[in-house]
């Protein structure tokens, strides 16, 4: 379906690692660290996971259709549309109207206001679903609108406010005659996720390792020959060999931000939505 780099986001599900990069093959779980994750999409085109956002990739229909699911944060989309997309947030579903080149950016808040840009004039026209009731609504090309708490009834139908990744803050410089609050500011940085309302502040804690130093857990399933991962999973080796040609990896994010979901509620409320979409 796509590959994106292991030093970017948490990565589960169906996927082939080699070297820093993480092939996804079926159902995969990206997590953006606090930076922006690309993916690449193998038929062409690219997904911005923003920093701290959830993200689900997974197969639709035949051919190199996908659908796209939003648990929380921000995306971005560019790829030409194939037929069976589908677009999910927690409270909406997108589906094709027509075809188009997808150029669009889809922002969920904690308090479920969903932003949406549709835009570009070849763009696909879209037609919503509320998952939770029968509205409906049709989301022309170059459209830029917010749905109020998720709701299709609740539209602001000229937003102007940025539905996609924010801007990557510029480093802070540290002067000779800095003062001690801009000491304190370059080494404790606000992040942009925060400051966008993507994750929520959290109090600076003590960390006694070495500034610069990574810190990566890595844990790993077999895949053997088939495009399906194996739901057997297996514990990393005491002493781990270079990486084999294919295996399932996931790498271990930073610590959550307060209030965020558990990872396996969130893939469940998903699935959920998935299979019953009127429910």
């Amino acid at each position: 379906m796509g590959t994106v780099a292991t030093h970017d986001a948490l990565v589960t599900g169906g996927l082939e690692v080699r070297g820093e990069r993480a092939n996804l093959i079926s159902n995969a779980s990206i997590t953006a660290y606090d930076r922006t994750a690309p993916l690449d999409l193998a038929r062409g085109g690219q997904v911005l996971v923003c920093a701290t956002s959830q993200f689900h990739l997974l197969h639709s229909g035949t051919g190199s259709s996908l659908l796209f699911a939003l648990d929380r944060g921000a995306f971005e989309l560019r790829s030409t549309s194939q037929p069976q997309d589908v677009i999910l947030t927690p409270d909406l579903r997108f589906s094709l109207a027509s075809p188009g080149e997808l150029d669009l950016r889809i922002r969920v808040t904690p308090n479920g206001d969903t932003c949406v840009d549709n835009a570009g004039t070849k763009a696909p026209t879209l037609q919503l679903a509320d998952v939770f009731s029968n509205a409906t609504y049709r989301l022309s090309p170059g459209q830029h609108v917010l749905f109020e708490h998720g709701s299709l009834s609740e539209v602001v139908d000229r937003e102007t406010s940025s539905c996609g990744c924010p801007e990557p803050a510029p480093a802070p410089i540290l002067t000779a005659n800095a003062t001690p609050a801009e000491k304190a500011a370059v080494q404790n940085p606000f992040p942009a996720a925060v400051s966008q309302g993507l994750a929520p502040a959290q109090p600076p804690t003590n960390n006694s390792s070495p500034a610069g130093e990574k810190h990566t857990q890595i844990s790993a399933t077999l895949i053997s020959g088939s495009d399906q991962p194996d739901s057997t999973a297996v514990p990393p080796p005491a002493n781990p060999t270079p990486a084999a040609a294919t295996t399932v990896a996931t790498t271990q994010p930073p610590p959550s931000p307060p209030g965020a979901h558990d990872l396996a509620h969130a893939i469940g409320h998903f699935f959920h939505k998935l299979f019953h979409p009127g429910s």
